[in-house]
Protein backbone atom coordinates (compact mmCIF):
# COMPACT_ATOMS: atom_id res chain seq x y z
CA UNK A 1 0.00 0.00 0.00
CA UNK A 2 1.27 3.65 -1.13
CA UNK A 3 1.57 6.18 1.55
CA UNK A 4 -0.77 8.68 0.59
CA UNK A 5 -1.11 11.92 2.18
CA UNK A 6 -4.88 13.24 1.74
CA UNK A 7 -6.52 16.75 1.80
CA UNK A 8 -10.02 17.83 1.94
CA UNK A 9 -10.48 18.77 -2.24
CA UNK A 10 -12.66 21.96 -2.20
CA UNK A 11 -15.18 22.48 -4.96
CA UNK A 12 -15.71 25.27 -7.12
CA UNK A 13 -18.35 26.82 -4.75
CA UNK A 14 -16.28 26.98 -2.02
CA UNK A 15 -13.43 28.63 -3.85
CA UNK A 16 -15.83 31.42 -5.18
CA UNK A 17 -16.37 31.87 -0.98
CA UNK A 18 -13.00 31.95 -0.19
CA UNK A 19 -11.68 33.61 -2.84
CA UNK A 20 -13.87 36.44 -4.54
CA UNK A 21 -11.66 38.00 -6.21
CA UNK A 22 -10.93 35.17 -8.17
CA UNK A 23 -12.73 34.41 -11.49
CA UNK A 24 -13.74 30.91 -11.76
CA UNK A 25 -12.76 30.09 -15.84
CA UNK A 26 -12.70 26.28 -14.25
CA UNK A 27 -14.85 24.07 -12.00
CA UNK A 28 -12.55 22.31 -10.49
CA UNK A 29 -14.79 19.35 -9.09
CA UNK A 30 -15.57 18.56 -12.30
CA UNK A 31 -11.84 18.64 -13.31
CA UNK A 32 -11.00 16.30 -10.14
CA UNK A 33 -13.55 13.64 -11.58
CA UNK A 34 -12.03 14.08 -15.47
CA UNK A 35 -8.77 13.19 -13.37
CA UNK A 36 -10.56 10.34 -11.89
CA UNK A 37 -11.76 8.75 -15.28
CA UNK A 38 -8.55 9.26 -16.98
CA UNK A 39 -6.09 7.93 -14.41
CA UNK A 40 -8.74 4.74 -14.56
CA UNK A 41 -8.91 4.59 -18.57
CA UNK A 42 -7.62 1.32 -19.11
CA UNK A 43 -6.17 2.73 -22.21
CA UNK A 44 -4.79 5.76 -20.47
CA UNK A 45 -0.65 4.83 -21.83
CA UNK A 46 -2.15 5.25 -25.25
CA UNK A 47 -2.65 9.25 -24.94
CA UNK A 48 0.41 9.64 -22.68
CA UNK A 49 2.79 10.49 -25.41
CA UNK A 50 2.70 14.78 -25.04
CA UNK A 51 3.06 14.73 -21.46
CA UNK A 52 5.73 11.71 -21.43
CA UNK A 53 7.75 13.89 -24.10
CA UNK A 54 7.18 17.33 -22.87
CA UNK A 55 8.00 15.63 -19.19
CA UNK A 56 11.25 13.65 -20.10
CA UNK A 57 12.83 17.55 -21.88
CA UNK A 58 11.38 19.14 -18.56
CA UNK A 59 13.64 17.00 -16.63
CA UNK A 60 15.93 16.83 -18.88
CA UNK A 61 16.26 20.75 -18.08
CA UNK A 62 17.04 19.94 -14.37
CA UNK A 63 20.82 18.74 -15.08
CA UNK A 64 21.23 21.99 -16.26
CA UNK A 65 21.33 23.34 -12.48
CA UNK A 66 24.30 23.81 -11.82
CA UNK A 67 23.56 24.08 -8.14
CA UNK A 68 22.62 20.90 -5.50
CA UNK A 69 19.25 20.17 -4.41
CA UNK A 70 18.11 18.31 -1.81
CA UNK A 71 14.17 18.65 -1.91
CA UNK A 72 11.95 19.06 -4.42
CA UNK A 73 7.82 18.66 -5.19
CA UNK A 74 5.94 17.55 -8.60
CA UNK A 75 3.30 19.85 -8.32
CA UNK A 76 0.54 18.22 -10.39
CA UNK A 77 2.02 15.16 -11.23
CA UNK A 78 -0.23 13.23 -13.61
CA UNK A 79 0.90 9.74 -14.05
CA UNK A 80 4.35 10.53 -12.83
CA UNK A 81 6.03 11.45 -16.30
CA UNK A 82 8.27 14.13 -15.01
CA UNK A 83 8.82 12.10 -12.02
CA UNK A 84 9.73 8.54 -12.97
CA UNK A 85 12.89 10.54 -15.27
CA UNK A 86 14.35 12.31 -12.35
CA UNK A 87 17.72 10.35 -11.32
CA UNK A 88 20.06 9.86 -8.78
CA UNK A 89 22.30 12.69 -8.05
CA UNK A 90 19.32 15.56 -9.19
CA UNK A 91 17.35 15.17 -6.04
CA UNK A 92 17.77 13.29 -3.04
CA UNK A 93 13.80 13.42 -1.80
CA UNK A 94 10.86 14.17 -4.34
CA UNK A 95 7.09 15.31 -2.94
CA UNK A 96 4.77 14.14 -5.88
CA UNK A 97 1.33 15.43 -5.62
CA UNK A 98 -1.80 16.09 -7.58
CA UNK A 99 -5.23 16.80 -6.76
CA UNK A 100 -6.63 13.28 -8.08
CA UNK A 101 -6.25 10.33 -5.04
CA UNK A 102 -6.57 8.05 -8.51
CA UNK A 103 -3.85 9.96 -10.52
CA UNK A 104 -1.13 10.05 -7.52
CA UNK A 105 -2.14 6.11 -6.90
CA UNK A 106 -0.97 5.60 -10.73
CA UNK A 107 1.76 7.94 -10.78
CA UNK A 108 5.09 6.31 -11.75
CA UNK A 109 7.69 7.79 -9.22
CA UNK A 110 11.18 7.69 -9.75
CA UNK A 111 13.69 4.38 -9.55
CA UNK A 112 16.78 6.18 -7.45
CA UNK A 113 15.57 9.00 -5.59
CA UNK A 114 13.22 8.90 -1.94
CA UNK A 115 9.28 10.10 -2.70
CA UNK A 116 6.21 10.95 -0.87
CA UNK A 117 2.53 10.72 -2.86
CA UNK A 118 0.26 13.34 -1.67
CA UNK A 119 -3.34 14.73 -2.53
CA UNK A 120 -3.81 18.45 -2.25
CA UNK A 121 -5.12 20.88 -4.80
CA UNK A 122 -3.04 23.12 -6.30
CA UNK A 123 -5.31 26.12 -5.18
CA UNK A 124 -5.03 25.60 -1.43
CA UNK A 125 -2.08 26.77 0.96
CA UNK A 126 0.72 24.30 -0.02
CA UNK A 127 1.49 21.76 3.18
CA UNK A 128 4.59 22.96 3.50
CA UNK A 129 7.03 25.39 5.69
CA UNK A 130 8.17 28.16 4.23
CA UNK A 131 11.66 27.85 2.53
CA UNK A 132 11.80 24.46 2.77
CA UNK A 133 12.23 23.12 -1.01
CA UNK A 134 14.86 23.79 -3.73
CA UNK A 135 13.08 22.55 -6.58
CA UNK A 136 9.26 23.10 -7.77
CA UNK A 137 8.32 21.59 -10.88
CA UNK A 138 5.40 21.06 -12.63
CA UNK A 139 4.09 19.69 -16.11
CA UNK A 140 1.57 20.96 -18.38
CA UNK A 141 -0.62 21.35 -14.91
CA UNK A 142 -0.90 24.72 -14.33
CA UNK A 143 -3.36 25.75 -17.21
CA UNK A 144 -6.28 24.53 -15.72
CA UNK A 145 -5.84 26.57 -12.10
CA UNK A 146 -8.49 29.75 -11.62
CA UNK A 147 -6.06 31.27 -9.44
CA UNK A 148 -2.84 31.29 -11.47
CA UNK A 149 -1.15 34.37 -8.92
CA UNK A 150 -2.08 32.49 -5.96
CA UNK A 151 -0.05 29.30 -6.74
CA UNK A 152 2.44 31.42 -7.35
CA UNK A 153 3.26 32.98 -4.68
CA UNK A 154 2.47 30.20 -2.58
CA UNK A 155 5.30 28.28 -5.16
CA UNK A 156 7.35 31.45 -4.46
CA UNK A 157 6.95 31.03 -0.11
CA UNK A 158 7.72 27.35 -0.36
CA UNK A 159 10.78 27.60 -2.28
CA UNK A 160 14.48 28.80 -0.77
CA UNK A 161 16.14 31.53 -1.19
CA UNK A 162 18.05 31.00 -4.93
CA UNK A 163 15.28 28.03 -5.10
CA UNK A 164 14.79 26.86 -8.41
CA UNK A 165 10.50 26.66 -9.97
CA UNK A 166 10.55 24.65 -13.75
CA UNK A 167 7.01 24.55 -15.13
CA UNK A 168 5.44 24.38 -18.52
CA UNK A 169 1.94 25.17 -19.97
CA UNK A 170 -0.05 25.06 -23.07
CA UNK A 171 -0.28 28.52 -23.96
CA UNK A 172 0.32 30.88 -27.33
CA UNK A 173 -1.45 30.61 -30.46
CA UNK A 174 -2.16 26.67 -30.77
CA UNK A 175 -4.12 24.48 -33.35
CA UNK A 176 -5.47 28.10 -34.97
CA UNK A 177 -6.50 26.42 -38.00
CA UNK A 178 -9.03 23.76 -35.67
CA UNK A 179 -10.05 27.00 -33.62
CA UNK A 180 -11.02 28.90 -36.83
CA UNK A 181 -12.76 26.26 -38.35
CA UNK A 182 -15.09 25.51 -35.12
CA UNK A 183 -15.34 29.24 -34.70
CA UNK A 184 -16.39 29.38 -38.67
CA UNK A 185 -18.52 26.17 -38.40
CA UNK A 186 -20.73 27.35 -35.73
CA UNK A 187 -21.34 30.84 -36.61
CA UNK A 188 -22.65 28.76 -40.09
CA UNK A 189 -24.99 26.21 -38.48
CA UNK A 190 -25.92 28.24 -35.42
CA UNK A 191 -25.33 31.76 -35.89
CA UNK A 192 -22.99 32.29 -32.96
CA UNK A 193 -20.00 30.23 -31.28
CA UNK A 194 -19.68 29.43 -27.47
CA UNK A 195 -15.68 29.34 -26.26
CA UNK A 196 -14.39 25.35 -26.76
CA UNK A 197 -10.69 26.80 -26.30
CA UNK A 198 -9.24 27.53 -22.76
CA UNK A 199 -7.63 30.80 -22.16
CA UNK A 200 -4.32 30.41 -23.13
CA UNK A 201 -1.25 32.13 -21.49
CA UNK A 202 1.27 34.45 -23.55
CA UNK A 203 5.14 34.44 -22.68
CA UNK A 204 4.69 38.50 -21.70
CA UNK A 205 2.27 37.48 -19.78
CA UNK A 206 4.10 34.98 -18.22
CA UNK A 207 7.16 37.19 -17.55
CA UNK A 208 4.81 39.89 -15.66
CA UNK A 209 3.42 37.18 -13.56
CA UNK A 210 6.42 35.63 -12.52
CA UNK A 211 8.12 38.62 -11.55
CA UNK A 212 5.24 40.37 -9.82
CA UNK A 213 5.05 36.80 -7.34
CA UNK A 214 8.85 37.59 -6.55
CA UNK A 215 10.66 35.72 -8.80
CA UNK A 216 13.98 36.84 -11.03
CA UNK A 217 16.39 35.28 -12.96
CA UNK A 218 13.42 34.59 -15.64
CA UNK A 219 14.03 31.98 -18.26
CA UNK A 220 11.05 31.48 -20.92
CA UNK A 221 10.76 29.26 -24.33
CA UNK A 222 8.47 28.96 -26.39
CA UNK A 223 9.03 25.83 -27.83
CA UNK A 224 7.20 22.72 -29.35
CA UNK A 225 5.12 23.90 -31.63
CA UNK A 226 3.22 22.51 -35.01
CA UNK A 227 4.86 19.03 -35.07
CA UNK A 228 2.73 16.69 -32.81
CA UNK A 229 -0.66 16.31 -35.03
CA UNK A 230 0.19 17.24 -38.54
CA UNK A 231 -1.60 13.77 -39.45
CA UNK A 232 -4.20 13.79 -36.91
CA UNK A 233 -7.93 14.17 -38.11
CA UNK A 234 -9.95 16.85 -36.32
CA UNK A 235 -12.29 14.96 -34.14
CA UNK A 236 -9.03 12.36 -33.41
CA UNK A 237 -7.56 15.22 -31.71
CA UNK A 238 -10.96 16.12 -29.81
CA UNK A 239 -10.67 12.48 -28.80
CA UNK A 240 -7.18 12.53 -27.60
CA UNK A 241 -7.66 16.04 -26.03
CA UNK A 242 -10.74 14.49 -24.26
CA UNK A 243 -8.76 11.14 -23.13
CA UNK A 244 -5.64 13.50 -21.74
CA UNK A 245 -8.10 15.25 -19.19
CA UNK A 246 -8.34 17.77 -21.70
CA UNK A 247 -12.23 17.91 -22.23
CA UNK A 248 -12.96 19.67 -25.62
CA UNK A 249 -10.18 21.80 -25.06
CA UNK A 250 -7.61 21.63 -27.33
CA UNK A 251 -4.13 23.05 -27.31
CA UNK A 252 -0.44 22.19 -28.87
CA UNK A 253 1.82 25.12 -28.27
CA UNK A 254 3.90 25.00 -24.88
CA UNK A 255 5.99 27.44 -23.19
CA UNK A 256 8.77 26.32 -20.59
CA UNK A 257 10.10 28.78 -17.74
CA UNK A 258 12.73 28.25 -15.37
CA UNK A 259 12.39 31.21 -13.08
CA UNK A 260 14.56 31.63 -9.66
CA UNK A 261 13.71 32.51 -6.10
CA UNK A 262 14.98 35.98 -5.18
CA UNK A 263 17.13 36.17 -2.96
CA UNK A 264 19.40 39.22 -1.11
CA UNK A 265 22.87 36.97 -2.29
CA UNK A 266 22.26 37.62 -5.66
CA UNK A 267 24.96 40.00 -7.29
CA UNK A 268 23.65 43.59 -7.91
CA UNK A 269 24.25 45.38 -11.16
CA UNK A 270 27.56 47.34 -11.27
CA UNK A 271 27.31 51.18 -10.31
CA UNK A 272 25.87 53.81 -13.41
CA UNK A 273 29.27 54.51 -15.26
CA UNK A 274 31.51 52.02 -13.72
CA UNK A 275 32.25 50.21 -17.68
CA UNK A 276 35.57 50.53 -19.11
CA UNK A 277 34.02 49.96 -22.44
CA UNK A 278 31.32 51.46 -24.18
CA UNK A 279 29.04 49.09 -26.39
CA UNK A 280 29.46 50.57 -29.26
CA UNK A 281 32.58 50.05 -29.30
CA UNK A 282 32.16 46.08 -28.84
CA UNK A 283 32.44 45.07 -32.30
CA UNK A 284 36.31 46.33 -32.05
CA UNK A 285 36.66 44.33 -28.56
CA UNK A 286 39.47 41.78 -30.54
CA UNK A 287 40.97 44.83 -31.92
CA UNK A 288 40.97 46.69 -28.45
CA UNK A 289 42.68 43.97 -26.68
CA UNK A 290 45.86 43.92 -29.18
CA UNK A 291 46.15 47.64 -28.77
CA UNK A 292 46.18 47.18 -25.34
CA UNK A 293 48.99 44.89 -25.65
CA UNK A 294 50.27 42.03 -22.70
CA UNK A 295 50.46 44.51 -20.30
CA UNK A 296 46.80 45.88 -21.06
CA UNK A 297 45.93 42.01 -20.46
CA UNK A 298 47.30 42.09 -17.13
CA UNK A 299 45.67 45.04 -15.71
CA UNK A 300 42.49 43.45 -17.06
CA UNK A 301 42.86 40.20 -15.26
CA UNK A 302 44.14 42.40 -11.90
CA UNK A 303 41.05 44.01 -11.83
CA UNK A 304 38.79 41.29 -12.69
CA UNK A 305 40.29 39.58 -9.54
CA UNK A 306 39.76 42.41 -7.28
CA UNK A 307 36.01 42.74 -8.03
CA UNK A 308 35.97 39.05 -7.23
CA UNK A 309 37.57 39.48 -4.23
CA UNK A 310 35.17 42.31 -3.08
Amino acid sequence: MLNIEKRRLHSSRLLCRKQSNVVNVFDRHTKLLQRERAARNPDVAVYDYLKEEVGYRLSDRILDIKRELKVGLDLGTGRGHVAKNIIHGTLEYLYMSDMSPAMVESAQPPEDVAFKKMVFDEEETFPFDTESLDLVISNLNLHWVNNLPGCMREINRVLKKDGVFLASVFGGDTLYELRSSLVLAELEREGGFAPHISPFTEIQDIGVLLSSCGFTMLTIVSNIEGDWFHDAEEYGILHDFTSLVMSSRVHVSLASFLPVRSSSEVVSQAERGSGQVSLKDLHRLNEMVKEAGMEGRIKFMEELTEDKDK
